[in-house]
């Protein structure tokens, strides 16, 4: 019988008999049944080289793994065995999978061994644990058929978005498409929402970001903005604490003043007219980005950083930023959205209003155009800088949408208005910034890096009758928009950085301060001679006495005073 053959595998009255030919690196097996009383295995040849050479061969074979603790003479041997009982047909063909069912077999019998096999897969799956996190979102809920409509009028139809997007050539696939969605309805069922839309995927280097773009009920936002109020202005009495347990420092203070802080839009204007949250996977928790500020959009314009996927994360960074990672993501979605959100030109329009038409202000909002008839998609992918239009505004340097003069006070502005003449101001007042308002047309966006800022096609000039127009920013690499007929949309799937050309420049440290002025309060004096020193001891000596002769005449004049009355 033949190592590795036990009597439970070969019948009594038979063996195996393996001769090996070594034909170059190939080894070709070649089994007969035979029959041996004897129960010994007979030589497969006469030549002793040959024979040397097998059994050197075969030791080989049964040396035994250091990770499994098996060899593979008695994986092949149950191999073989297993092709024998079965006898299967095209055997040839399934051989890998024969291999495969045999460690597996291996591996059910000793649990208590540990393989290697990279098939293996685990007691927990990822599958498993992926689909226990989003169990709930295929649980049907206990929201009553009233809210059940509401929510179903306002969650957007994303898997018509994702069809038209797989159109395009870009999306995130059907599957995590429709479990976005799901997520999207959970939000809506949790939140008092008036709208609500799939903004996008950043991604990161541990996780990615998806990000949904709603506005809450009216009421709701007066209520976060108060909150948001109270946590500033307890931020503020905390700093005026501070300063008042420093006025006693006898250390002198320094002169210099930090320029003015640009208070940022309320909360459903400008760059924080909408509200946004992210979650790493549809199925865990919505959570609710802080509002955006001047100073952090500032910021994020002179940096360039990866996203790690933990909103908590610091951001190190020069210049410094004000925030960690949340802020950071949303000061980055403000300007990708102020950049990419357009849509075809006519689409919107502006609401009539009573009054001035020329306004200093710009305008802000606008409505949806009944009358829209939409453009042909060949008409778009064309001329795409008259067809499309930007429907979010600007954002300025100042880091607003509007422009605030932060030379004047709010309290000061009150008392200049009841006052005919104005005082002149020390320094200059700021120049006010314009931007380009709303539903500017793409024609107006310069290049940068000698790129133009958009690229426009079809997706697909074989049946023009029904392509989709497919809108791409070559300044944020990831934004698309897509317009079919009366519909369209924007999103963003990308690392959330802006297009740098042949690099990244980082910004300049300040130059160093200047030099003390040299004057008699910081001047080091020459010591005094005695004879100074003395003549000025006399002189305070005469300076305290004439005030002591001063102080007693004082005094008696009152006691005269007090003897009259």
């Amino acid at each position: 019988m033949p190592l590795g053959l036990s009597s439970r595998h070969v019948p009594s009255q038979a063996h195996v008999t393996f001769r090996w030919l070594n034909v170059g690196l190939t080894v070709v097996g070649v089994c007969q049944e035979e029959t041996d009383r004897t129960g010994t295995m007979a030589t497969p040849g006469g030549n002793q080289d040959a024979d040397k050479s097998a059994a050197s061969f075969k030791a080989f074979l049964m040396k035994n793994s250091t990770e499994s603790n098996t060899n593979l003479y008695d994986h092949l041997t149950r191999v073989l065995m297993r092709v024998m009982d079965e006898r299967p047909h095209n055997a040839v063909d399934v051989i890998e999978d024969l291999s495969r069912d045999v460690k597996r077999g291996l591996l059910q019998e000793n649990q208590d061994n540990q393989s290697t096999l990279r098939d293996h897969q685990p007691t927990t799956t990822a599958g498993q644990l992926l689909a226990e996190q989003q169990r709930l979102l295929f649980s049907p809920g206990q929201e009553t058929e009233e809210d059940e409509v509401e929510v179903e009028t306002l969650l957007p139809n994303v898997a018509e978005i994702g069809f038209y997007l797989e159109q395009a050539g870009v999306g995130l696939g059907r599957e995590e498409t429709q479990r976005i969605f799901l997520a999207l309805k959970q939000l809506l069922h949790s939140k008092p929402l008036k709208h609500c839309r799939l903004w996008g995927k950043i991604l990161g280097v541990q996780s990615n970001y998806v990000v949904a773009e709603v506005q809450y009920r009216e009421g709701e936002e007066e209520q976060l903005s108060t909150e948001d109020e109270e946590k500033e202005g307890e931020t503020q009495d905390d700093e005026e604490e501070d300063e008042m347990g420093e006025v006693i420092d006898p250390l002198p203070r320094s002169t210099y003043k930090p320029p003015p802080v640009v208070p940022k839009e309320a909360n459903g204007t400008g760059a924080n007219k909408f509200v946004y949250f992210v979650c790493k996977e549809p199925g865990l928790p919505w959570i609710e980005l802080p509002s955006v500020t001047p100073a952090q959009i500032s910021a994020a314009r002179q940096i360039r950083r990866f996203f790690t996927g933990r909103l908590d994360a610091p951001v190190v960074s020069y210049p410094p930023f004000p925030g960690n990672e949340a802020n950071y993501l949303r000061a980055q979605i403000a300007r990708i959205s102020a950049g990419t959100q357009v849509s075809p030109n006519g689409f919107y329009v502006f609401e009539e209003e009573e009054g001035d038409e020329e306004d200093e202000e710009p305008r802000d909002s606008y409505v949806v155009n009944p009358d829209f008839e939409g453009f042909p998609a060949s008409e778009m992918a064309e001329d795409p800088g008259f067809t499309w239009v930007h429907h979010v505004q600007h954002i300025l340097k100042q880091g607003r949408c509007t422009w605030v003069n932060v030379a004047v006070k709010p309290e000061q502005e009150s008392s200049e208005e009841e006052e005919e003449e104005k005082e002149e101001p020390d320094e200059p007042e700021p120049k006010r910034e314009w931007g380009p308002p709303l539903l500017t047309s793409l024609s107006q966006d310069a290049d940068m890096f000698d790129t133009p800022p958009w690229s426009a096609r079809m997706s697909s000039t074989l049946t023009s009758q029904h392509a989709v127009a497919v809108l791409r920013s070559n300044f944020w690499p990831g934004a698309h928009a897509y317009a079919c007929g009366k519909k369209f949309e924007n999103i963003y799937i990308g690392w959330g950085l802006k297009f740098a050309g042949d690099g990244h420049t980082p910004s300049v440290p300040p130059p160093p301060q200047q030099e003390c002025i040299s004057g008699p309060e910081v001047s080091e004096a020459l010591d005094p001679t005695l004879e100074e020193e003395q003549a000025q001891k006399a002189a305070l000596e005469e300076q305290q006495a004439s005030q002591e002769e001063s102080e007693d005449m004082d005094g008696e004049e009152e006691e005269e005073e007090d003897d009259e009355d």
